[in-house]
């Protein structure tokens, strides 16, 4: 029998027991208790900064982000045992609202359950109970709202968000979800003070930690979904009107091909659909969340980032590296950094930024087939689409060539595939691409029609 159903079967049964908001001047603090019957109780915790001293904790609306906040983080603690039944006892979930949170959980779990071998299905891996199903009654927002909360994790794609909304800075705030020093380098550079950042500490429980050393289930959960549900709370409490993502179009792309398992789900268009029609109908904080690079892939992001040198030293997107803030040098992640920015920035000027060679390392060859569509999967993480990866590596080839120089090994491995001869020959259309799938507001639609242009061939 898998662990998937020995699991299943000894633990039926998560509890999302209560959570407790309490407040200081300067922070407002969340604890949340969760259980999985006959194994372990959890309590992780959050801190998040407000601008203001004024007491919150007892708005309706503070109290149903909150709420929801724990919804999501709940899944962190399930994926342990995968309980068939989980029962909330500190909220009212309508029968809309289980099947809402239910599809987020199934599509955000894809590559957990692909990567652990799990065979389940919509209907059967999970019942969600609640202690009333009520549908909750949402009354308009009174609070005045202005500006964006930007959400910022030290790489080029927040980084090119802080650019291009630059003019708006005075009302603005960074967001931060616990502190790494590229992240708060990446505000600094972009012109934003200590005080017009917002940090949020989140604290997991160390049962978990203990119990997935113990050999029960782990992988992937949707950690986006949790950027959105925190950044919103994070942009009410300090009367922010907007949540400016930096998701791309590239988000949308499956990991496996032929799949719906996608490593970015919920860095998607469609959860972030999902999740504003879920906020307005069921919170209606008045927030509004959308992802500002929405309309652009990774390889327009990288052009516009090419330009930003005062960020190419300080910026990260390494996940192995993000404890010491640093990049590994070894993994896939690093590689597609390499790749993408290479038809716009001289080799030898990547392998000081990432402090790595990163095209002649033999070893890394299997994720550069991955990378470039050779294998059925992508690495997974948060990379571009397989298109944007060969136009990309097919134009630094033709940039290097034209220079005289020797091509890194991969690049001379990539001229013997396949792709070398589709691509390279290829009109390359992403200079001017325009993803109109978005929900950008007209100000910031304005916006991206004027980068898009500086970036235009």
């Amino acid at each position: 029998m898998t662990k998937f159903k020995t699991f299943r079967e000894d633990y039926p049964e998560f509890i999302y027991k209560s959570f407790e908001l309490s407040e200081t001047d300067e922070t407002v603090n969340i604890k949340y208790n969760f259980e999985i019957t006959d194994l372990a109780e959890f309590s992780p915790q959050w801190k998040i900064k407000k601008s203001n001293p004024k007491p919150v904790t007892l708005d309706p609306v503070l109290r149903k982000l909150a709420f929801s906040l724990g919804m999501v983080e709940l899944v962190s603690y399930w994926k342990i045992t995968c309980s068939p039944t989980v029962k909330v006892l500190c909220g009212n979930l309508c029968k809309e609202q289980k099947d809402w949170w239910k599809t987020q959980y199934f599509n955000g779990l894809g590559e957990f359950f692909y990567r652990n071998n799990i065979t389940t299905d919509f209907d059967s891996f999970m019942k969600i109970e609640s202690c009333c199903e009520k549908t909750p009654v949402s009354e308009d927002n009174k609070k005045n709202l202005e500006g964006c909360l930007i959400p910022v994790g030290g790489g080029k794609d927040s980084i090119v968000t802080l650019n291009i909304l630059k003019n708006m800075n005075s009302k603005n705030c960074c967001y931060l979800i616990n502190e790494r020093n590229s992240i708060y380098q990446s505000a600094y550079t972009a012109g934003y003070t200590e005080h017009e950042v917002i940090l949020s500490t989140r604290t997991l429980d160390p049962n978990m930690l203990r119990l997935n050393s113990e050999g029960f289930l782990n992988g992937h959960t949707p950690f986006s979904a949790i950027v959105a549900f925190s950044a919103v709370l994070a942009a009410y409490i300090n009367n922010k009107k907007y949540v400016v993502l930096s998701n791309e179009a590239s988000a949308n792309e499956s990991t496996v091909k032929g799949s719906d398992v996608n490593h970015q789900y919920s860095k998607s268009f469609e959860f972030e659909n999902d999740f504003v029609l879920y906020e307005k109908k069921y919170i209606n904080s008045g927030v509004f969340y959308f992802s500002l690079l929405r309309p652009w892939s990774e390889f327009q992001i990288a052009a516009y980032f090419s330009k930003l040198k005062d960020f190419h030293k300080i910026f990260r997107s390494c996940n192995v590296g993000s404890k010491k803030d640093e990049w590994c040098g070894n993994c896939s992640k690093c590689l597609f950094v390499c790749l993408i920015l290479s038809p716009f920035i001289e080799y030898e000027q990547i392998c000081d930024m990432l402090g790595n060679d990163m095209a002649n390392k033999k070893e890394l060859l299997d994720d550069f087939k991955k990378l470039i569509g050779e294998n059925d999967e992508k690495p997974f993480e948060c990379v571009g689409s397989r298109e944007e990866i060969n136009f990309s590596v097919s134009a630094a080839i033709k940039n290097i060539e034209a220079s005289g120089q020797k091509l890194p090994f991969m690049f001379e491995y990539y001229k013997t595939t396949p792709q070398y001869q589709e691509f390279s020959t290829k009109e390359n259309p992403l200079y001017s691409y325009y993803n109109e799938n978005n929900n950008l507001p007209s100000e910031f639609e304005e916006l991206m029609r004027v980068a898009s242009k500086e970036i235009a061939l």
